[in-house]
């Protein structure tokens, strides 16, 4: 009876730990859920701010340097630099953009705009033939009642396009606003990495601190063969085509920042251009702006491998993945977080071929 008793007490015991232990698990799950659901609304700026500061922290070391260890008055500068260095050419692309739709707008006349009569044979074609030649013959002789009949189609589009505009502006602003954030985190920088790196080291006790170097080294080589090169090649093409008299400069210059971030290159906007200026300048201006625009559309081919493969070990092949893919998935944010994760990743991969052999080869002798 009396070791009945001693299973019944050691079961209550037992059932009192799991729920014991359940209700603090949900009460901790329910404190993460919140503060969650109440960072969420500014994880990009956290991002962008954290990843600012790692990308200015070299400039920002030298400037404190300079001011004799006044890390205050140095973080102030730095943030005022790199706003004056943002704000000028976002606001000379942000007003180029408005006049450039404003001017497509004005020359998009469709009382002006000439279409020719659909060709007869059209209508002999399968499936939407006739709607095809009564469409294009409606627009030949009335172009305003051919959109008119197609505009609730278009609606969707339209809010489509408003929305990424709005998102664009709130991009810029939340940028605008990370960098002045930046500018307090790094003043306080020393105690956050130190912080960083105990955390690294409870979670990866051998190479968390390695990791953690890692994951600012991978930001800076992103910063500076990602957005400093593309930057770099905007900034360029736009003097050589506000000097050429480009129409829509701001508008390519756009083009080419943004082809430029997301990997695929500034060719696609700059060749085309290139060959335009072929039919409509003279002789001598074409050659001369050829001969300027080949090499920044080049510059990236030329820069990328010197600057993204200096102080990193991770393959330039891996940190490309990371960018493209990360920028496909999560935008401007992945742009950053896609590289990290892949060199993070790397890095664990090469250490496990490494230390896997060694290991076999100790549990064979020891057997």
């Amino acid at each position: 009876m009396s070791e009945h008793r001693q299973d019944t007490a050691d079961r209550d015991r037992i059932t009192a730990t799991f729920v014991d232990l359940a209700i603090r698990l949900g009460v901790l799950a329910l404190l993460l859920y919140w503060a969650v659901t109440l960072v969420s609304p500014f994880l990009d700026l956290a991002i962008w701010s954290a990843v600012i500061a790692v990308a200015l922290h070299p400039a920002y070391d030298w400037t404190t340097r300079r001011l004799g260890g006044r890390r205050r008055l140095a973080a102030v500068l730095i943030t005022i630099v790199s706003l004056m260095v943002v704000i000028g050419p976002a606001t000379w692309l942000a007003l180029g953009l408005i006049d450039s739709v404003r001017i497509i707008t004005e020359r998009l006349d469709m009382s002006s705009l000439p279409i020719p009569a659909p060709p007869q044979s059209i209508k002999s074609w399968p499936l939407f033939g006739d709607e095809l030649y009564q469409f294009w013959d409606l627009a030949s002789t009335n172009l305003t009642a051919a959109f008119a009949k197609i505009a609730p189609q278009l609606k969707p589009l339209g809010a489509s396009l408003l929305g990424i505009a709005a998102n664009a502006g709130t991009a810029t602003i939340k940028f605008f606003a990370s960098i002045v954030v930046a500018g307090f985190l790094l003043s306080s920088a020393p105690s956050i990495v130190d912080g960083v790196k105990r955390v690294a080291r409870r979670l990866a006790a051998a190479r968390g601190e390695a990791f953690v170097h890692l994951a600012a080294g991978t930001i800076r080589t992103v910063a500076r063969g990602v957005i400093g090169i593309s930057a770099l090649q905007a900034v360029l093409a736009g003097i050589g085509l506000a000097i050429a008299g480009v129409p829509g400069a701001t508008l390519i210059t756009s083009a080419v920042l943004v082809f430029g971030i997301i990997q695929i290159g500034p060719s696609v906007v700059l060749i085309p251009v290139i060959v335009w200026s072929w039919f409509t300048m003279e002789t001598t201006a074409a050659i001369l702006f050829t001969a300027y625009m080949v090499p920044v559309n080049l510059l990236d081919n030329v820069l990328k491998p010197v600057v993204m493969g200096r102080g990193l070990k991770t393959p330039m092949l891996v940190i490309l993945i990371g960018v493209i893919a990360g920028t496909l998935a999560h935008g401007m944010t992945g742009l950053f977080l896609g590289p990290i994760v892949l060199a993070v990743i790397w890095e664990l991969l090469v250490a496990w071929t490494r230390e896997r052999p060694s290991a076999a080869v100790s549990d064979h002798a020891s057997g």
